[in-house]
């Protein structure tokens, strides 16, 4: 089959799904097309197919290619997604049989990305993601690029110019990096004053669309984006909100996490996500809508623990609760008395008193005191203690640890929870 010249432009698109070694699920089918329409495209139709495992060349089989060839056909499709990850010789293999534009799950993601950055910051954090996608495939869609094999007729110019176009992406990669670096390091100037000021800071973090920006619209009266679709909001966006008593704590809008979240993009904006990592406190907003909410709290959970901010103190936040039956705002707590979860509906705004009351308990300015109880293999938390000066008595145990009564600001302690979660184990005095 003869190269081809790949079109500029089209949307009308042929969705293809792969469960492999599983069921089909209609969850994870609904987000695919959620996605496919948050990008832009008009989906024709949707194709599910199950496999034990890839084909090596085109990912699918040779009756799925060609049903989905005719479909385009029929249709007049432009574009084929793939809710997989292709590797790039699989989807140029799809693209010459298909003669069309073909994009894998990555490929996806990065051109919603590509939309909805706003900041310098962000456009420049896409672009670095898009650039690493890129250069796996530079062979692909181009015919000049084709010609790398050597031979009578085949030598020359094709390979120079693959050549150069991996360099021109190396020195824009290169370029990008530092211009983030300048970006990453104005950002820290911002963390450091908020710390000598000793202003906490809460990171709202969770699945897109989870509603996130529009709890933070409400919380803080900003007027960030908010949208009921896939990754309405790309860029961080910080603002003061004073909780009960007058206390001052730093609330930030994050992108929101998706399954199977591209490595690249994780990487991209973990200078963006530091934000995140640096915080005293993270609001986890949950849909408590959705019925795949606690496979979706797992994918958070994996994406955090990738970025460093599995440490960082969580509250559970159940949002939508208007759309279930029964469900009242309230604020569940653990053993200890402390917010652990609490159910609001941002739209609604129902339960937000709630929420800011169990801020004021995690980050107000009042101290913490209780008792702790470590065993000898905790010394080093017993030293940390000692030299924050915040135990008051101290006794010895029968197995020779100890019991000791410490009381502490509690912004310090939700950040000496981060390094030493044995302090969850406090039992605050009544």
């Amino acid at each position: 089959m003869e190269l081809f010249e790949r079109p500029g432009g089209g949307d009308r698109a042929v969705l293809v799904y792969v469960a492999l070694r599983q069921q089909s699920d209609d969850d994870e089918i609904a987000e695919f097309v959620d996605l496919a329409c948050s990008a832009g495209a008009t989906p024709i139709e949707v194709i599910t197919t199950s496999r034990s495992s890839p084909d090596p060349h085109t990912f699918i089989g040779s009756g799925k290619l060609e049903e989905i060839k005719q479909l385009l056909e029929a249709e007049s499709g432009e574009l084929v997604i793939f809710d997989n990850q292709l590797s790039p010789a699989q989807e140029r293999n799809i693209e010459r049989q298909l003669s069309c534009r073909v994009l894998d799950r990555t490929g996806l993601i990065l051109d919603i990305f590509a939309q909805r950055a706003q900041s310098f910051e962000g456009k420049l954090q896409v672009e670095l993601a898009q650039l690493r996608h890129l250069s796996t495939r530079l062979v692909r869609g181009w015919t000049h690029l084709e010609r790398q094999k050597g031979g009578i007729g085949l030598r020359g110019p094709g390979e120079t110019q693959l050549e150069t176009d991996r360099r021109l992406i190396a020195q824009r990669i290169t370029r990008i990096r530092k211009r983030l670096l300048k970006v990453d390091s104005q950002r820290e100037l911002g963390r450091k004053a908020r710390r000598r000021a000793d202003i906490p800071t809460a990171s709202l973090v969770g699945y897109t669309n989870a509603g996130k920006s529009t709890l933070f619209n409400h919380l803080t009266s900003a007027d960030v984006y908010a949208q009921d679709q896939l990754f309405a909001t790309l860029d961080p966006t910080l603002r003061k909100l004073s909780l009960p008593g007058n206390t001052p704590v730093i609330l930030v809008d994050t992108v929101g996490f998706i399954s199977r979240l591209p490595h690249e993009l994780v990487a991209a904006f973990r200078s963006t996500l530091q934000e995140s990592i640096d915080a005293a406190l993270l609001l986890h907003v949950i849909d408590a809508s959705n019925p795949a909410h606690a496979e979706q709290v797992v994918e958070v959970q994996n994406i955090l623990q990738q970025i460093g901010a599995d440490k960082v103190p969580q509250l559970e936040v159940y949002n939508k609760i208007d759309a279930l039956e029964k469900v009242l705002p309230r604020i569940d707590r653990d053993d200890e008395g402390r917010p652990r979860r609490v159910w609001i509906s941002a739209q609604q705004e129902l339960g937000i008193d709630l929420l800011l009351q169990a801020l004021k308990e995690l980050l107000g300015s009042d101290q913490v005191t209780g008792w702790l109880t470590l065993d000898v293999t905790q010394g080093k938390l017993r030293a940390a203690l000692y030299r924050d000066g915040t135990i008051q008595n101290e006794e010895l145990t029968q197995d020779g640890g100890w019991r000791m009564h410490i009381s502490l600001p509690r912004r310090s302690y939700m950040q000496m929870l981060k390094i030493w979660p044995a302090l969850h184990a406090i039992h605050p005095d009544k």
